[in-house]
């Protein structure tokens, strides 16, 4: 299908297709002049059979200081254009080389919606210009912030820049740019057909209903909502940047904040990426000890969400139940890992540890525990009149705006696309699990909420498979590039104890190229881009997280007769996480 695709996209556009690039994760990848990109993407999105409709991401890179490089075009910045097609089940990669001094190129704005936030974060990341795009300012920095941070001359170490002092002047003025004028928004004051003002309602960064620290500027004709303008960022720390500075092995911990609900599922998709580009085929036993632990956080983030959600709507009471049973699970998680919330896990060819003696128990044990619990949370909360009444209806959209501003996850399912990314490309073996894949009807806040119910049933039917078909065998890949070898063969043999030392002090040096990989996270699809130039580091290490495109949507699904009390409940109902949207 790779193959049609290129040959259609050659046979229309010609001279316009630049190359054809081999990527180690085999998705078709080309590149583009920079004249022909947005007909080469309208084409893909509109005109191609079977088209590409969701922009799954859109991110660049900076070619200056990269070696490996056979076979591809002249180019200072590329941008990378990442699209996803549901009907052929397949993506494809378009590239653009820049290689003027002060890159720019057109807007795509106007061809997918969701593009207005990867193009301002490309631009205050990388410095790219995005012409004919309708706001494009800083996104997850402050607005007074000097540079572009993914540049390659701008330090990755604090070591690498003297000290920073800060005036009280400065301050001041970070302040007053903090400062939110509508106009500069292009909102009005008042009403254009009335005479009554507007009324702008600052919700964040520091309110209990936003799950953490982000801003929400309401504009209000009373208590119906106009518009709504997110401000995002506070929570950025550079994620992408580090791990340019990181081993490939000791970046793992750092994957694990992304999402800090999803524990192990933040190590998952990285280290996935990393074996495609090594050749690393990771043992059975591994594979099953992977999926069982993500399931296991699958369902303590739904836990959360659940308990919080219901908070939003008033239900004061669930939340103190549902962080009770998720203790449950980081006793098991504690007992595995020796960790909790963010065990950092996984590892490269594996993971870190056997499993303990004893698990079995801790494991068959939670089995039997919690599905009453679910029971009567779905009669408790879901079926609560109360519940329906504030969800049903709420903050819906359709299929065809969720692929267009890049929904995936329960979000997507609740509006009745059975899409899940564990069944339709399975990795980690999970073809061998059996379970279902709810979907919803209406896609509101409702159906979300229910879908998301039965997904927690679905990964206890999955840790059951797990328990009960564990393999035996090595939970390590023997594998020369696997960090580190195992701890009984590095003290019986020397030339395994010098690999594990220069692995551990240095870490692996992996083969030249790019990968992708994906998965169903807690939240929706988590993506890893990580481009290796032969280093021990990442060159180019791309975060695509579920919870930014779904947060650009609430202004969409917010401005449909939603009051503020509604609002509330939207945002409960997406179920973001702060750091997986700023990285």
């Amino acid at each position: 299908m790779g193959a049609g695709i290129i040959a259609e996209l050659g046979t229309r556009f010609g001279s316009q297709i630049l190359a054809e690039q081999t990527t180690v994760d085999h998705i078709p990848t080309l590149w583009v002049e920079l004249d022909g990109a947005l007909r080469v993407l309208r084409y893909l999105k509109t005109e191609a059979t079977d088209p590409y409709e969701m922009l799954y991401d859109l991110t660049a890179i900076d070619e200056r200081e990269r070696r490996h490089r056979q076979d591809q075009p002249d180019s200072a910045f590329t941008v990378v254009y990442h699209l996803l097609s549901f009907k052929r089940n397949s993506d494809i990669r378009i590239k653009v080389p820049l290689t003027d001094p002060h890159p720019s190129l057109p807007s795509i704005t106007g061809l997918w919606p969701g593009a207005d936030w990867y193009e301002r974060e490309v631009w205050d990341l990388f410095g790219i210009t995005f012409e004919g795009h309708p706001d494009l300012r800083r996104i997850l920095l402050p607005p007074t912030w000097e540079g572009h941070p993914l540049r390659k001359e701008y330090p990755a170490r604090a070591t690498e820049r003297g000290p920073v002092h800060i005036s009280e002047e400065e301050i001041i003025e970070d302040e007053k740019a903090l400062r939110f004028d509508p106009g500069a928004w292009g909102l009005p004051e008042a009403d254009p057909e009335g005479d009554h003002e507007y009324l702008y309602l600052n919700l964040g960064p520091h309110h209990t209903g936003t799950h953490g620290v982000i801003r929400f500027v309401l504009q209000l004709d009373g208590e119906e909502i106009r518009h709504v303008v997110p401000d995002i960022g506070f929570h950025h720390r550079g994620a992408e940047k580090m791990a340019e500075r990181q081993t490939w092995h000791t970046y793992i911990p750092y994957t694990d904040r992304i999402d800090y609900l999803g524990g192990v599922m933040n190590n998952f998709a990285y280290v996935l990426a990393v074996e495609k580009l090594a050749g690393i085929e990771v043992p059975s036993r591994a594979q099953v000890i992977r999926v069982m632990l993500a399931e296991l956080f699958r369902l303590a983030s739904h836990l959360v969400w659940l308990g919080t959600f219901a908070a939003d709507i008033g239900a004061m009471s669930p939340v103190l139940f549902t962080f009770n049973d998720r203790e449950r699970i980081f006793d098991i998680v504690e007992a595995v890992t020796g960790g909790r919330m963010h065990p950092s896990f996984f590892r490269i060819g594996g993971v870190a540890l056997d499993l303990p003696q004893g698990w079995e128990r801790l494991v068959r044990d939670f089995l039997d525990y919690l599905p009453k619990r679910l029971r009567e949370y779905d009669r408790v909360v879901i079926r609560n009149r109360i519940f329906k009444a504030r969800t049903k209806g709420v903050g819906a959209y359709t299929t065809g705006e969720a692929i267009e501003w890049g929904v995936t996850g329960a979000g997507l399912r609740a509006t009745g696309l059975e899409w899940d990314f564990r069944k339709k490309r399975p990795y980690s073996g999970y073809e061998q699990f059996e379970f279902d894949i709810p979907t919803g009807v209406h896609g509101d806040c409702f159906d979300r909420a229910m879908v998301r119910m039965e997904e927690m049933r679905q990964s206890l039917r999955i840790v059951a498979q797990c328990l009960k078909h564990m393999p035996e065998g090595n939970y390590k890949a023997e594998h020369p590039l696997a960090v580190p070898p195992a701890k009984d063969r590095a003290l019986h043999d020397i030339e395994t104890l010098i690999h594990h030392f220069v692995n551990v002090a240095w870490g692996p040096v992996i083969p030249a190229g790019e990968a992708h990989q994906g998965i169903e996270a807690t939240k929706g699809n988590n993506g890893y881009y990580l481009i290796s130039d032969g280093a021990g580091s990442a060159y180019r290490c791309r975060i695509r997280t579920p919870s930014f495109p779904h947060v650009q949507m609430v202004p969409l699904i917010s401005t449909r007769g939603a009051m503020v009390a509604d609002f509330m409940c939207i945002l409960g109902a997406v179920d973001y996480v702060l750091a997986d949207i700023d990285r």
